[in-house]
């Protein structure tokens, strides 16, 4: 049996490496590029019909509307009237740290332990991961990598999703520090087990805030790896991703990390319009974690999932889209925006909310999240608007340089048409 056992784990370790994606990443083009005879799609302004945009270098040099600019070198590619819009920004996922849900060998995203906030998403990267072009095929350019498990599970990376190794994928190495929000009993007793985890961490980072001010007078002291990790976020240079979802969760936690000087990102939000006055007054964000679930209770109104987005509009609350399904439909992200569209948000706010407004609270909107000269030029061509299912992607640049969308599921494709092609049927 043992033998067995060891024969199908070296099976499965060779079968997931020989089904790693086979797209070579990308080069930059030479020389600048203009895209013309389109509608383009700034997000921070109204579309641009009839329009063209530059880029050079990895960076957007113009944009504009009518008679297109002439500009030495340049290549040409003409849109024939299909749309440009900034690559769609995923704000939470796993994607890279598991591949295969089923099979632990394959998860890379839960440290042993309740407290290991020096753990990194971004050095656990898989680049060759299946699930990179399959997110890419459907416009998402960059996305929020997110480490669970435990109290502190480490630091979320944020990246861009084509590279050869995790350098060439980070976009910010550590873009926040992770932290998983106990649970808070509605009666609020000081002996609740909610209460006794929030102490624990409020200790963890007294204990943190202790060493690094010794640290600081006294340089000679031994290394602490994971109070290191928490200095950017203590001193306020990093924001803390917060896992809440109930009211009281999300209560608690934003009032806490505002005790101690933190910059909170409420990351789930499913309950965050009944604390919206508080995340108003504090300036608080909230990521909410997909439109696509069940209410929270049957008592709920079976449509509150999709309406949140448009009632956190309503009070004040600034938010952006992400999406609740586990990698491999990472794809799904423009649909969840699309379902709160059809439930109160206009096409516009749908759109900006999941790259503009995303950009905006992972705090990368001076380069990413819309189309405006002086930003990367991570972009794609649609054929239409990218929250309709019937809407394909044909194009794709990240930082200049074109991107491969052929997938697993275009390449199944194509096979199995070549098959009923050549049966004639």
């Amino acid at each position: 049996m043992k033998h067995f056992t060891c024969t199908l784990s070296v099976l499965l370790v060779v079968g997931f490496a020989s089904a790693q994606s086979r797209q070579i990443p990308s080069i930059t083009e030479s020389g600048p590029i203009l895209l013309a005879g389109g509608t383009i799609h700034p997000v921070s302004g109204p579309p641009l019909e009839n329009g063209w945009i530059a880029f050079d270098n990895g960076r957007i040099t113009l944009v504009g509307r009518g008679d297109r600019p002439m500009i030495d070198g340049a290549t040409v590619i003409e849109l024939d009237g299909r749309h440009v819009y900034p690559g769609l920004i995923a704000a939470d996922s796993i994607l890279g740290l598991v591949e295969t849900g089923m099979v632990d060998v394959t998860h890379d995203h839960d440290e042993y332990g309740s407290f290991t906030p020096e753990s990194r998403a971004v050095v656990a990267l898989n680049p060759d991961s299946d699930l990179i072009p399959v997110s890419r095929s459907a416009g998402i350019l960059t996305a929020l990598t997110v480490p669970d498990g435990g109290r502190l599970p480490g630091q979320a990376a944020l990246i861009r999703l084509d590279g050869w190794d995790w350098e060439d994928l980070a976009v910010v190495p550590s873009a926040a520090l992770v932290i998983e929000w106990p649970s808070v009993d509605r009666g609020g007793s000081p002996s609740s087990s909610g209460n006794k985890n929030i102490r624990t961490i409020n200790t963890y980072f007294d204990d943190a805030e202790v060493w690094l001010a010794a640290k600081d007078a006294n340089a000679t002291l031994p290394p602490h790896s994971r109070f290191e990790a928490m200095r950017d976020a203590i001193e306020g240079r990093q924001p803390v991703l917060i896992k809440a979802s109930t009211a009281g969760q999300i209560a608690t936690a934003v009032a806490w990390a505002k005790q101690r000087d933190l910059k909170p990102i409420i990351l789930g939000g499913e309950e965050a319009d009944e604390v919206a006055n508080l995340l108003v007054a504090d300036d608080v964000p909230v990521i909410v974690r997909g439109v696509h679930r069940y209410p929270r209770s049957r008592n709920r109104d079976p449509d509150e999932p999709h309406t949140l987005p448009s009632r956190l509009r309503d009070k004040g609350v600034r938010f952006c889209i992400a999406p609740r399904d586990r990698p491999a439909h990472l794809r799904n992200l423009p649909h969840h925006a699309a379902t709160a569209v059809a439930n109160g948000l206009t096409p516009e706010e749908g759109l900006r909310s999941i790259t503009l407004d995303a950009a905006e609270i992972l705090g990368v909107d001076d380069r990413l999240g819309s189309l405006e000269p002086g930003k990367a030029a991570t972009l794609i061509v649609t054929t239409g608007d990218p929250l309709q299912i019937r809407t394909e992607v044909d194009l794709a640049w990240i930082d200049g340089r074109p991107v491969d969308l052929s997938s697993r599921h275009t390449q199944l494709r194509d096979k199995y048409r070549k098959k009923y092609e050549t049966s004639g049927s």
